[in-house]
């Protein structure tokens, strides 16, 4: 830490959980946990009515589900908001757009997950450039590739495969 770097937050363990909202939760299912494989470990939550959840969230008269799943070392949290109305989103927001614009997503096989989105018939912004991850003669892989692609509804998501490389640090 240089001196001019101010002192990291007591008690600060990590990212716990990334939030998304999506129009449809079973969609949203089929994408967390059918395609990308993620575990829903606890029980949904719904609300309505609900004065400490809308001072929470900061909106009035709101009515949700949710439901968590894991995705290896970070969970997400889906909700779908029937109340208060939203805005319809553009399915082809770009990254550029304030705001968070993508989670990134370290998987093993970059080849196999890109084919099951593809399958999937998940958009996809380019095809990963697998070239850029090398073998060396002891067998040990080194660099990274990767793509954008998008779930149902629009909504930004890298896939990273990483090995031993300057550029960028593994999970």
């Amino acid at each position: 830490m240089t001196p001019s770097s101010p002192a990291p937050l007591p008690g600060i363990l990590g990212v716990h959980h990334i939030g998304v909202s999506v129009p449809d939760l079973g969609k949203a299912r089929e994408f967390y946990l059918g395609i990308l494989g993620a575990v829903e470990e606890v029980e949904p939550l719904h609300w309505a009515d609900n004065p400490f959840i809308d001072e929470i969230v900061g909106l009035q008269g709101s009515v949700a589900e949710q439901f968590f799943c894991r995705l290896g070392n970070v969970q997400i949290e889906v909700f779908e908001y029937s109340a208060p109305k939203q805005q319809p989103q553009d399915p082809r927001r770009g990254v550029n757009e304030y705001g968070y614009t993508h989670i990134a997503l370290q998987v093993q096989d970059l080849a196999a997950v890109h084919a099951r989105i593809v399958a999937a018939g998940l958009p996809v912004h380019a095809p990963p450039e697998l070239a850029t991850i090398t073998t060396d003669a002891d067998g040990r892989r080194h660099g990274y590739a990767g793509t954008y692609c998008r779930d149902f509804f629009g909504n930004v998501f890298e896939i990273l495969e990483i090995h031993e490389t300057p550029a960028i640090r593994p999970i």
